[in-house]
C-alpha cells in the first residue's frame, strides 16, 4: 500500500465528522490522525500536542510568515486554523496514511495540494435542524457562537459537491461503515 495518501474529512461544525474519523482510526491501524494548528484557547478537556497545537496568536501568524503552513485559515474574527507541513512529515515519516479533521475551505485547499494522493470526504447532516441540535447539545458555546457556526455552516453545505464524496451522517455506525467501504476502495486503487 502506497502510504504517502492522505484522507481528509470536511463538514460543518456539528455534522458528527470528528466522531466518524475516531471510529475510523480504529479500523485502520495504518492511519495517523493530523492534529491542526489553531490560534484559539483550548476548551475544557482539550491539550496541547493532542487535540490541536495551540499557538497564540502572535505565534501563528509568524509560522504563517515563515511559510510553516500547508494551508490556514482565519475562521473566525481572530481565530486561526491551520496544517502544519512538519506534521505531515511526522505522519508520513512514521510511514502512516494521514487523517485531516479540517473546515470546507482547508479541506478543498488540501484537496488541491495533494491532488489524486488524498480522497476528499464531505461528511453531510442530515438536516439543518439536527445540525442545530447537535451543536447546543454539545453545551460548549455561546448562542453567538452557535449562531455564527450556523451561518458559517450554510456557505459550507454549499461546496459539498467539491468533494470526491459524500457521507450523510444520520445514523452513526452507518455512516461509519459507509466510510470505511469507501476508504477501503480508495486504498486498494494504486
Amino acid at each position: 500500500m502506497n502510504y504517502r495518501k492522505a484522507i481528509l474529512f470536511s463538514a460543518p461544525s456539528g455534522s458528527g465528522k470528528t466522531t466518524i474519523i475516531r471510529e475510523i482510526l480504529k479500523r485502520f491501524d495504518c492511519f495517523e490522525f493530523s492534529i491542526s494548528a489553531t490560534s484559539r484557547q483550548p476548551r475544557e478537556g482539550e491539550r496541547d500536542g493532542v487535540d490541536y497545537y495551540f499557538l497564540s496568536p502572535e505565534t501563528f501568524k509568524q509560522r504563517v510568515a515563515a511559510g510553516d503552513f500547508l494551508e490556514w485559515e482565519e475562521v473566525y474574527a481572530g481565530t486561526c486554523y491551520g496544517t502544519l507541513k512538519s506534521e505531515i512529515d511526522r505522519i508520513w515519516d512514521n510511514g502512516h496514511v494521514i487523517i485531516f479533521d479540517v473546515d470546507v475551505n482547508g479541506g478543498m485547499n488540501i484537496k488541491k495540494y495533494f491532488g489524486p494522493d488524498a480522497l476528499a470526504i464531505f461528511v453531510m447532516p442530515p438536516s439543518v435542524a439536527v445540525l442545530n441540535q447537535r451543536l447546543r447539545s454539545r453545551g460548549t458555546e455561546s448562542e453567538e457562537a452557535i449562531a455564527k457556526r450556523l451561518a458559517r455552516s450554510a456557505e459550507e453545505l454549499k461546496m459539498s459537491d467539491q468533494f470526491d464524496v459524500t457521507v450523510v451522517n444520520d445514523l452513526l455506525e452507518n455512516a461509519v461503515n459507509e466510510t470505511q467501504k469507501i476508504i477501503n476502495n480508495y486504498l486498494m486503487k494504486e
